[in-house]
Formats: structure tokens, sequence, C-alpha cells
């Protein structure tokens, strides 16, 4: 999420004013000491409260989760707009996205606006691919137009996987974990400045396998077929080097 309501300041006046002694949240508990609820969003001044005790860090846990659930359903419109705009000029602009539509169209499959939706998510997610529907672009998780190529790329990789392979993406785990290790190999998700910048993580060698391999690990642990991490990475071990080595259709890692 991007849009947040700000105060226009963050004075003594603000913090006596903003912790009312016997308020009571939407959630119908009154501030504790586990932190404080959020107040319903109704007004600008509830707004820059919640924004406050956010920045303060005195909202409690539930509060804090009920607080962006309530900014994604206020900025819905202006997320789902922008993600559109990106999913266009995507289309129009980026080489791997050209390249993967333009290997799809060939397979008989047809990506666009029809199918390629920006919806708001309140599952943790950024993306999914349905062989039915299509694809589904959480607006709210996206932070960047460039984040959003990763993203696009990563499931339009599933999309040609169903395609030229027919991989059972949902009742097959090692058809699952393959397509994983291929979408983020990839997609760019993995490239160095990604793990640096967006996970804080160093490793100049064999980052990109690392990365590749803890998020179909991570994906795989969530089907429900997949019994426990344990089993995940069992799965993902009896695909990885030849799912790894396949670059199809890239002649190598483009991203």
């Amino acid at each position: 999420m991007t849009a947040t309501d700000h105060p226009s300041s963050s004075s003594a006046s603000l913090a006596n004013a903003a912790q009312p002694p016997t308020s009571v949240s939407s959630s119908g508990a009154s501030p504790g000491a586990k932190g404080h609820t959020l107040l319903p969003s109704d007004t600008i001044w509830n707004r820059w409260v919640n924004f406050y005790r956010m920045a303060r860090r005195t909202m409690s846990e539930q509060g804090a989760e009920e607080y962006w659930k309530d900014a994604d359903q206020r900025y819905s419109k202006i997320d789902c707009a922008r993600c559109d705009t990106w999913r266009n000029e995507l289309f129009r602009t980026s080489p791997v996205i050209t390249y993967l539509n333009d290997n799809i169209r060939k397979l008989g499959g047809d990506l666009g606006p029809e199918n390629i939706r920006c919806r708001t998510c309140s599952e943790k997610m950024l993306a999914g691919f349905d062989q039915q529907y299509g694809i589904k672009i959480c607006a709210n998780r996206i932070e960047s137009k460039s984040m959003m190529e990763d993203v696009l790329a990563h499931e339009m990789v599933h999309a040609y996987d169903h395609l030229r392979f027919k991989a059972d993406q949902v009742g097959n785990l090692r058809h699952a974990a393959c397509t994983e290790i291929r979408a983020s190999n990839l997609s760019g998700e993995c490239r160095w400045a990604n793990e640096f910048f967006g996970n804080k993580i160093m490793s100049f060698t064999n980052h990109q396998q690392d990365c590749v391999r803890r998020r179909a690990i991570n994906s795989v642990k969530a089907r429900p077929g997949c019994k426990d991490e344990a089993h995940a990475e069992k799965v993902v071990n009896e695909v990885w080097d030849s799912c790894f080595r396949d670059t199809r259709p890239f002649d190598e890692v483009y991203r």
C-alpha cells in the first residue's frame, strides 16, 4: 500500500488528544497495555489519530491489522487504476512481458486486460494464476511498476507452463514445485538487487539458487497437499536439477 493519511503535525497536543481515557474502537476494545485499537475511519480526525498511533507504534497488533485492511479498502480504486495503467504499459514496453506474451500466443493462449485483473486482496499474496480465469494482480500489494513487472512475469511463466507442459499446478506437487522454480528463476524476482534491497540478503554467491529454492519451498508448503516444510523441501529437491536448468521459452535467464 503506497497511500496513507498523514497528520499535519505530531505535537504534544495531538498526543494528548489522540488518547482519550475511555475511547472504544470499532472492534469494541478500549486502549490498554497492549496498545490502542482502531478508530472508525469515517472522519479525517480519526484517520489522523490512527496514523499517529501507527507511527508511534502504540496501535495494538489487531488494530494495526485492521488499519491496513481499512486503508486497502479506502484506496482500492486508486490502487487498481494504477495497477491497470502499469499492466497496459508493461504489455507495450517491457521486453520480458512482450516476449512471454508472444510465446503464450504461439501456444494458443491470449492474455490481456480481460483476464489479467487488478484487484484489492485480503490474502497475503502478490498475485495468482488460475488456469480457468487467468491472472489476478493484488493491486494493494504492488509498490512500483518494476515490482509489477517481476510479479506479472512470474505469473505468465505459470501460464506458459500450463499451456506448454500441461502442468497440473493444483493437484500435483511436483508440477507445482517445478513451475514455481521456473517462475522465480525467470521472472527477475531473484536477481541480486531485489535480494539485497528487498530482503536484506547480502550473499554474492549462489544467491539466485538460494532465492529460487526458498520461494519454491514457501509456495509448495502453502499447497493443500503438502504436509509441512520438510515435505515441501523434499518435493522441490526431487525436481530441482531439471526445472532450474529449464529456461524455456528463453535461451537463458533473462533477468
